[in-house]
């Protein structure tokens, strides 16, 4: 078919998708052996994504938070510190430029807005009780690598299954309101699981019902837990404990083959005390405490997106939008901080 004999809307979506085409163009086969799920991103996920960004009332939602030294911080990684330089100028001209240092000690990847590479999360044939020194001799990553083949050695950056692996991530994202649909309204507790009934519910009460989720989609996953995001954070209630996704829920999603599963939580797991955890932490295999990034990370090769910001898009009920994920190429890293946005319209 001729270019010039398609509708208005047919040449918006052909230009979109032609231009991520040559966005992704880069990733076809570098890093193919070394991705999951993402392998599945191409024309089909673009298509998709072209409609929703392509419809009259489609608008931008920013899924990220501000980064700043105030906002809440993972006590897994360094403290984000980022340092502002005094003006400098620029010697035999009249200029004068800014400059600052991000992070002067640690990888602040793993701080804010975030996605996991592959590689972020290994899972030992040995128990550890905390107690001395980490036996690595049994660890296999994704793809049944071992941690000689990913970190040989402690200062090691990634050789397998780091962050620059991960292509730009480029299609629908479903949201699941479980917090409207489930919870009636109310922000899920720490400790409560979002289960495969939840799951169902989201879609069966959202414009979703007769299209579910599909192969390549990223899902996110409304709890309201981000109730308790503040910037400062002087409460330090974020953090200290949250809401997650059950073994079980996690397999469900994997049999969709999604790309990404991201919560407005700093962790996609559940954490409590053992007396606040649900039910649903008996599905978890012996040694697993952290069903989602065990089973999405090790086993099925789904990115996890942690502290997304979905309130707005829950708000509007865009129940279906065109996500864009683009990590940081850093050479090696287990995960980047991102800009994460959604193109959508409510389907309200």
């Amino acid at each position: 078919m001729h270019i010039l004999s398609l509708s208005n809307f047919d040449k918006k979506i052909f230009f979109i998708v032609f231009t991520l085409f040559f966005l992704n163009l880069s990733f076809a086969d570098e890093f193919i052996s070394e991705r999951g799920m993402t392998n599945l991103l191409g024309t089909d996920t673009w298509t998709r994504c072209a409609a929703e960004m392509s419809k009259n009332n489609a608008k931008v939602y920013e899924l990220s938070y501000e980064r700043t030294s105030t906002m809440p911080l993972s006590p897994f990684a360094g403290e984000y510190k980022p340092k502002f330089l005094p003006e400098l100028g620029f010697e035999n001209s009249n200029h004068i430029y800014t400059m600052d240092v991000l992070n002067e000690n640690v990888n602040d990847g793993n701080q804010g807005t975030q996605i996991d590479a592959l590689g972020h999360f290994g899972h030992s044939d040995k128990f550890w009780d905390g107690k001395g020194e980490v036996d690595l001799s049994g660890v296999k990553y994704f793809k049944n690598l071992t941690a000689k083949e990913v970190k040989p050695f402690p200062e090691s950056p990634l050789q397998k299954l780091g962050i620059e692996t991960v292509p730009p991530i480029i299609t629908t994202g479903v949201l699941l309101d479980v917090r409207k649909h489930s919870f009636n309204g109310r922000a899920m507790k720490a400790g409560e699981y979002v289960t495969v009934k939840h799951i169902k519910e989201a879609l069966n009460k959202s414009s979703l019902k007769q299209r579910g989720i599909l192969p390549g989609d990223v899902v996110l996953i409304y709890t309201g837990w981000s109730d308790h995001y503040e910037d400062p954070d002087e409460k330090k209630i974020y953090y200290a404990k949250a809401p997650g996704i059950s073994f079980n829920a996690a397999k469900f999603l994997a049999n969709k083959k999604v790309v990404g599963v991201g919560l407005d939580n700093w962790g996609v797991d559940a954490f409590a005390d053992p007396s606040e955890m649900g039910k649903e932490v008996s599905q978890n295999p012996d040694g697993v405490v952290l069903p989602a990034h065990y089973y999405f990370l090790t086993q099925v090769g789904i990115h996890t997106i942690e502290n997304l910001k979905l309130d707005s898009l829950a708000k509007d009920s865009v129940d279906l939008s065109c996500v864009m994920i683009l990590p940081l190429k850093t050479k090696g890293s287990a995960a980047s901080p991102i800009r994460p946005v959604a193109i959508g319209s409510s389907r309200s």
